[in-house]
């Protein structure tokens, strides 16, 4: 390496770094601020004006953009016409080019960002420099993170940078540049419902030992610049997680931080098998693991509360495969330590309402996620009124049915579910499903369906189970008889106006 071009914005470890380049005969070109920074710190570097015979213009925007950088880059030093084109307009080659972009994304992340601030945060230079450089990386090793300085100066000391690193250097170049575009995209659609264009950026963050399957190869990718709960959750015990674990701790930790009070989520196959809500985490658990004590064997466990020692005890007198909260004390550790099998985890709870999207054969379908609406809209169709305990009941089994796969009916009795009927072919199927899991439960408990009841069936299906109150969106052809059933049969039932089902 002869010659390297320095031009960034994030001067995190600059000095340092180029100190060993010019250390190991390298000359150096820069500009702006960075040739500053290094003029101030006694390191030589060669102004970019110098090069081009031209000065830094409009405010900054123009530096780089000029012939005698880019063809420096882009030359093919193995091609005698290119050799012979820099010859005739006495340009010499780059062997390193270090660049970053503007910090497009950290200034729209600020709510008050006027339009022309994020506007002049829009890089048109630097893009251009680290993808010639990229695309050259035959010849030309482009580096865009500080994190790759000492590897970079290492290579440099050592004699130069091989074949394998400048590909590697340059694939994160051609990543960098395209997530930066996303970005942009992403923020001039900021008004829009739904993108015109979605642009997606995701980063390899781990390989996973398998998906869904054994013979299913996996990995869990981040998309860049956002961090989910999973990115900051802290393992505090266990082996890694995996596909599945990974998916069914979504499903569940999603949930129970619907829940306001203290509450316990039990999933299985991204499936709620229990849900219940009690003065604290141990009485939560211990309610849940009761509505479907077999499918909770080998389940995903979330709580909303710090885990103490009477809940790890609970825990630990059980087969789960995950545990999830915001906190675990130290002597609740202790205790799930005795099972080196479960993975506990501690995690912030998830935030933002972000796009929903499904996989199609070379495409997507895409939607915007929703919070599931509250009981303010419910309205009572039936002629017996609902109690205040029956109201609390069906707020429970609201948000459970909204979580579980459709066609889903939740059955909850004294804040606990007692039976989760999901992802049948038919509503009537799922109320079927629930009640049978429910059992004598099902006495005077309240109800809720995650979409409307075409027919009476599924209301008498219910009712003959004992159910005594039902929340479901309405909407169908079939409201008249459904709410007539209601009546005749003697129990509550609210239409909710709003369709909340789960795919």
């Amino acid at each position: 390496v002869r010659r390297a071009l320095v031009s960034v914005y994030d001067k995190t470890g600059l000095v340092p770094f180029v100190e060993r380049l010019v250390a190991a005969g390298v000359e150096v070109v820069s500009s702006g601020g960075t040739a500053d920074v290094l003029t101030e710190a006694g390191v030589p570097v060669t102004p970019v004006a110098k090069v081009t015979g031209f000065p830094e213009m409009l405010g900054g925007r123009v530096k780089t953009l000029h012939p005698a950088i880019h063809a420096g880059i882009l030359a093919d030093v193995g091609d005698l016409t290119h050799l012979d084109d820099l010859a005739r307009h006495g340009i010499e080659p780059f062997q390193l080019v270090v660049g970053d972009l503007y910090p497009f994304e950290e200034t729209v992340a600020d709510p008050g960002v006027t339009e022309p601030e994020a506007v002049e945060q829009i890089d048109i230079g630097g893009p251009a420099m680290i993808r010639a450089a990229a695309k050259n990386h035959a010849h030309v090793a482009v580096v865009t993170s500080p994190d790759d300085y000492d590897l970079v100066a290492g290579a440099v000391e050592g004699g130069g940078i091989d074949a394998g690193t400048r590909r590697r250097l340059a694939t994160a170049a051609f990543a960098r540049t395209a997530a930066y575009d996303a970005a942009i995209v992403a923020w001039m659609q900021r008004h829009e419902p739904l993108p015109v264009s979605l642009v997606l950026a995701v980063d390899r963050v781990e390989a996973l030992r398998y998906g869904e399957n054994p013979h299913q190869g996996a990995a869990l990718y981040r998309e860049r610049g956002r961090t989910g709960w999973w990115h900051g959750a802290r393992r505090v015990l266990g082996k890694p997680m995996s596909f599945n674990n990974l998916v069914d701790a979504e499903a569940a930790w999603r949930l129970v931080n619907r829940l306001d009070e203290p509450a316990a989520v039990i999933v299985k196959h991204t499936n709620p098998c229990g849900v219940a809500v009690r003065p604290d985490g141990a009485a939560a658990f211990a309610a849940a693991w009761e509505c479907d004590p077999v499918s909770a064997f080998g389940g995903v466990v979330a709580v909303n509360t710090a885990i103490e020692a009477p809940t790890a005890t609970l825990l630990a007198e059980r087969f789960v495969e995950v545990v999830v909260a915001p906190q675990v004390d130290g002597d609740a550790a202790g205790i799930l330590a005795t099972k080196p099998n479960v993975r506990v985890l501690e995690a912030a709870a998830p935030h933002g309402d972000d796009l929903d999207l499904r996989r199609l054969e070379d495409g997507f379908v895409a939607q915007r996620r929703q919070p599931i609406p509250d009981a303010d809209d419910w309205v009572v169709r039936s002629v017996r009124q609902p109690d205040a305990e029956q109201l609390a009941d069906l707020a429970l089994a609201w948000q459970v049915a909204a979580a579980a796969s459709s066609n889903a009916i939740a059955i909850v009795t004294g804040r606990s579910a007692v039976g989760i009927g999901a992802g049948e072919q038919s509503r009537v199927g799922a109320a079927a499903r629930a009640v049978a899991k429910a059992g004598q439960q099902a006495q005077g408990a309240s109800a809720a369906g995650d979409g409307f009841f075409p027919f009476p069936d599924g209301i008498e299906t219910l009712a003959q189970a004992g159910v005594t109150a039902v929340v479901a969106p309405g909407g169908s052809r079939g409201d008249p008889d459904v709410i007539a059933t209601a009546d005749r049969l003697g129990i509550v039932l609210i239409l909710a106006g709003t369709r909340h089902f789960r795919h």
